[in-house]
């Protein structure tokens, strides 16, 4: 059998800090650089034993993870030069990505603090384009209202920041 072939067929099991194993597709779980790179190091054998601890990550938010990986598995690999790619520069996201990350904000977020520790950049690009997306277009009271944020500006100091920053607003 062929080295990836047997990759394929591999299984990693993930510890979420809650204590939770969740046993994945070694190529499922390599769509995380941590993981990927965790495996290289320890080499198969460590890995294939134990379960993989992941201390930043709850069950519910792991099994979403998971859940994402699993739905890109045949996605190209990520790789450096992704980082320079102009759609990154865009908001758009794919019509499955849009229904995945339609969670409560707390998921959301947890999502995006897992896909940033996991090292998933294309996840955590999704995340990050899902915040945006209900940032656009929205006034800075509606942005505070939205994601729960007291203001903690006085009137002045509020008004000399709106002077500051009037280059940018849309008029």
């Amino acid at each position: 059998m062929a080295e990836n072939d047997e990759r394929a067929l591999q299984k990693v099991s993930l510890q979420s800090n809650d204590g939770q194993i969740i046993t994945v597709d070694r190529v499922v779980a390599e769509r995380s650089l941590l993981i990927k790179n965790l495996i290289e190091d320890l080499g198969d054998e460590a890995v294939m034993n134990e379960a993989i601890p992941l201390p930043n990550v709850n069950e519910p938010v792991l099994r979403k993870v998971v859940e994402w990986c699993e739905h890109h598995r045949k996605d190209p690999p990520q790789t450096t030069e992704d980082e320079n790619d102009s759609r990154k520069k865009s908001t758009e996201i794919d019509e499955w990505d849009q229904k995945f990350m339609q969670v409560d904000q707390e998921m959301l977020f947890e999502i995006i603090l897992a896909a940033n520790y996991m090292d998933i950049k294309p996840l955590l690009d999704v995340g990050c384009k899902t915040v945006a997306n209900m940032i656009k277009g929205k006034s800075p009271e509606e942005i505070r209202k939205t994601f729960n944020i007291t203001n903690d500006f006085t009137p002045e100091e509020e008004e000399q920041i709106r002077r500051e920053n009037e280059w940018a607003e849309d008029r």
